[in-house]
């Protein structure tokens, strides 16, 4: 190999880089500026399987990857969020979606002014000071979108440049032939190389610039073509090693659409070109390319939909309950529920993670319920259940806090920091609010073990706190579940009153003391479980608090 090769080759292998980087810097700042509408889109999903395929599209143009889409309808089956007959909608319209990325390859053949060597390096620059100098963060994200557009063109250029000087190369002709004339090798070069590199996009990609070049036949170039729909299924099944049995059908599912369209395809194209050889052999452009990739995607999902239920059933035949299976699936539903999959889409990631920051909230809710009965009726059997309680709380702090670090590690906008911010703040204020809950079922085992019974005005008034301090512990959770400003002000009007409640409790209880109508060892557990009560109360206002600052 000379050395003029191996720069050509190095200049190829830097090109390919440049064109992924700038898909994923441009996909990533799609993400940003999508933002809440990415959460929005989650509620879709239990729609019907039509919006499912809207969704999937729609999605996955966002994202500029299949695979990705494909590997996060795998961790929502796995989480149990979505049914097979909800993801197979999704996916159809993954497929679809995939095609918006060749079309944007394909630019440079719609007119002299739409080339990348001619827009790209204005696209970086405009980008770059986007990026660097504007302080609004909509405008920074549009910055990255257009650098990664620049990049993505500028990678192109540099592999169509590296190919120009081989394209009359016999090895280029012969190779393309064979694949040409047998298609089983035409779609195992497809589904090989896709798999390979785990993205149907930049496969896509690569094949368009050599179409670029004019050294590709429309018979190599449409079998290789539906190669790489079923190359990109790989991703999702690696993806679903370690899954429930229902998220693998997912993957199955996904397996099952891409082969059943490329066999009915490969079948129809290879009559066609047996019919008329001269266009068979003709060259294909990179416009044609995206023409077929797209109609072909298109028609596989309108001819399949109807027996998307077949395609279910299929799949449950392939994939078969193992007991090494449902071992694997023995994990909490919070964990299964935060399946790492989704992070593919930070969105929804932290829609879940939200979710179960409530479900923590709720937690936190039945155990001051649990602790504040034991502390009343002087039970330890309810105590006993607070520390039940309280592990699980513990267990739930120690997921949320690993799962949201990884989402902060994602590319999130500012919007989506501040959130990610407020929910570990919030999953340590449930966790506080559950350690004084502990502490009040602490107190009810000593009420039990040295049998002290509240007065009658002791035991009106404690109750009188313990209502006062629920309403805003409720309230902060209802607030965190997006119930809006009217629940953060009733937290507000609550922790207000429990500061005047318990000072005037306090004064009250020291009058009852110093008349010896109350014994000290009354006394110490009255006003300790007061202290406790007026500090979930500031909890639940902390909590309300992160609600505000994101309004």
């Amino acid at each position: 190999m000379s050395i003029t090769d191996l720069q050509m080759l190095f200049k190829f292998i830097g090109g390919l880089g440049m064109f992924l980087y700038g898909m994923n810097a441009m996909a990533d700042g799609l993400q940003k500026s999508a933002g809440h509408r990415m959460q929005q889109l989650l509620g879709a999903l239990t729609k019907n399987r039509l919006m499912g395929v809207i969704l999937g599209a729609g999605i996955t143009a966002i994202i500029q990857s299949s695979s990705a889409t494909t590997v996060m309808v795998v961790g929502f089956v796995n989480a149990g969020i979505m049914n097979l007959g909800q993801a197979v909608g999704i996916i159809m319209g993954a497929n679809i979606g995939t095609t918006v990325t060749s079309w944007i390859v394909s630019m440079s053949e719609w007119g002299e002014m739409l080339k990348p060597e001619f827009f790209a390096p204005a696209l970086v620059g405009v980008g770059a000071v986007m990026t660097l100098f504007c302080k609004n963060s909509k405008k920074k994200q549009a910055g990255e979108i257009l650098v990664g557009f620049g990049v993505l063109f500028i990678g192109l250029t540099f592999m169509s440049a590296s190919i120009t000087p081989y394209r009359d190369a016999p090895i280029f002709a012969q190779a393309f032939t064979v694949l040409g004339r047998n298609p089983f090798l035409g779609i195992l070069a497809g589904a090989a190389v896709t798999g390979i590199i785990q993205s149907s996009s930049a496969s896509v990609g690569i094949l368009q610039t050599l179409a670029l070049n004019g050294i590709v036949n429309w018979q190599s170039a449409i079998f290789i073509t539906l190669g790489q729909n079923i190359g990109t299924c790989v991703t999702a099944l690696i993806s679903s090693v370690g899954a429930n049995k229902t998220a693998k059908q997912a993957a199955g599912i996904h397996l099952l659409f891409n082969t059943v369209g490329a066999v009915i395809f490969g079948i129809v194209m290879y009559l066609i070109f047996k019919l008329n050889p001269v266009f068979a052999s003709s060259t294909i452009s990179s416009v044609e390319i995206s023409i077929f990739h797209t109609v072909f995607n298109v028609s596989n999902t309108i001819l399949l939909f109807p027996f998307a239920g077949l395609l279910v059933k299929a799949s449950s035949f392939m994939i078969r309950d193992s007991k090494k299976g449902k071992e694997e699936t023995k994990g909490s539903q919070m964990e299964r529920h935060l399946d790492e999959r989704i992070l593919e889409t930070p969105s929804f990631a932290i829609e879940n993670a939200t979710q179960e920051v409530i479900n923590m909230g709720k937690a936190a809710l039945e155990n001051f319920d649990i602790a504040t009965a034991a502390l009343l009726d002087n039970s330890r059997a309810e105590a006993e259940q607070v520390e039940k309680l309280e592990a699980k709380i513990n267990q739930y702090e120690k997921i949320l806090t690993s799962y949201l670090v990884k989402i902060n590690n994602q590319s999130l906008n500012e919007e989506q920091h501040l959130l990610v911010k407020n929910l570990f703040y919030t999953v340590s204020n449930f966790e506080r609010v559950s350690d004084h809950c502990e502490n009040l079922s602490e107190l009810a085992v000593e009420k039990a073990d040295k049998n002290i019974v509240f007065s009658v005005d002791a035991a009106g008034e404690m109750k009188e706190m313990i209502k006062t301090v629920r309403s805003a512990l409720e309230h902060a959770i209802n607030a965190r579940g997006g119930a809006g400003m009217s629940e953060v002000r009733a937290v507000v009007q609550s922790e207000e009153s429990v500061d005047m409640l318990e000072e005037e409790l306090r004064e009250r209880h020291i009058e009852r003391l110093s008349s010896h109508k109350c014994t000290p060892e009354n006394g110490i557990v009255f006003l300790e479980a007061l202290s406790n009560l007026e500090r979930i109360s500031d909890h639940a206002h902390n909590i309300a608090g992160f609600v505000r600052d994101e309004m």
